[in-house]
């Protein structure tokens, strides 16, 4: 009698289980949901890429009535004016559903919790043909063998020549249909700049957005590649790298 009463009660709790689970997603589902779509071309948890971070967000938009109802218009709409210039590209296949899951995943799960503190970068020095030395916060080379560049440098070295070239020339040599790259990052572009424009576009001047087509790691590599080329540390051609 008492094992039937248990079986019973248990397939109740499973029953309600069941039932909550269904009126409240896990918060697994929201990051599915994000990891999924290209939020992560363009947002970052603690750092802005070509948009705001997570962690800035929920700063934002903490304790503020309606705040979810109105970014997840603002995802599936898209939109500008709130963070600056940058254009956030419409979501226009996510249901309202989906994007206040997403919202609410961003705003509760980072106004909760601290994110740790990113340790120092490691730095990497190297010596120029001419001029001083200078200090990377990446590797351009493989350890113990200074001709040959990583394999994120190489792989910065065929995304530039596979879809950058046609502007800024190939080698990032520069040509007359946009700006030659060596120059903006000997100028003081920062990484965190080059991703901006890169993932954002600039549609005054007939740049496309690369956010959704090309990934932050791949953005990055293409900048690791295009600084080598800036500082005439990595040669014009196909470098010798660990890869072959």
């Amino acid at each position: 009698m008492n094992s039937g009463r248990g079986t019973l009660q248990a397939l109740i709790v499973s029953a309600i289980a069941i039932v909550a689970s269904a009126q409240n997603p896990a918060p697994r589902d929201a990051e599915t949901l994000i990891s999924s779509s290209d939020c992560l071309s363009c947002h970052a948890s603690d750092s802005q890429v070509a948009g705001p971070s997570w962690k800035a967000i929920a700063k934002r938009y903490a304790n503020q009535p309606g705040s979810v109802a109105k970014l997840a218009v603002k995802v599936r709409k898209g939109g500008s004016g709130t963070w600056g210039d940058v254009a956030m590209t419409p979501h226009s296949d996510l249901t309202d559903g989906q994007s206040r899951r997403m919202v609410e995943w961003i705003l509760s799960s980072q106004e909760s919790k601290g994110l740790p503190s990113q340790p120092p970068s490691k730095l990497y020095s190297y010596k120029r043909k001419s001029g001083p030395a200078v200090q990377l916060d990446f590797p351009l080379f493989v350890a113990g063998k200074p001709s040959q560049v990583t394999k994120d440098v190489f792989r910065g070295y065929e995304l530039f020549n596979s879809y950058c070239y046609r502007c800024h020339g190939t080698d990032a040599t520069g040509s007359q249909l946009g700006p030659d790259l060596r120059h903006s990052l000997a100028s003081g572009m920062t990484q965190q700049q080059f991703l901006a424009v890169a993932m954002a576009g600039r549609k005054e001047k007939g740049m496309p957005a690369w956010a959704g087509f090309l990934s932050k790691q791949e953005v990055i590599q293409t900048y690791q590649y295009t600084k080598g080329r800036s500082l005439d540390l990595v040669p014009v051609g196909r470098p010798p790298s660990e890869t072959q």
